[in-house]
């Protein structure tokens, strides 16, 4: 039995990326997909930014995909030891 250990996450990955992917994988123009990262003091807040044809895509039925993706972005940034929201722009 190997032993099972927690990957690490290298320095260079940021949630930002993690958001960027996840959401260009959801859209049918994954090229109008926009990330922007605001740094706060204790809080970072990343602003998804797509078409609006496929906003509804990303936000899904009753905000499901939304709130998956904010429960990611939240398990990831623990992981990190940072503090980060996500706001959806049309």
């Amino acid at each position: 039995m190997e032993n099972a250990t927690t990957p690490s996450i290298p320095d260079d990955t940021s949630v930002k990326d993690l958001i960027e992917y996840i959401a260009r994988a959801l859209v049918d123009t994954p090229e109008e997909v926009v990330v922007n990262e605001i740094m706060g003091g204790q809080t970072s807040v990343i602003e998804l930014k797509v078409c609006k044809t496929d906003l509804g895509k990303v936000i899904g039925k009753q905000g499901r995909t939304a709130r998956s993706i904010r429960t990611i972005l939240m398990a990831a940034s623990t992981k990190l030891r940072k503090r980060t929201v996500l706001e959806i722009l049309e």
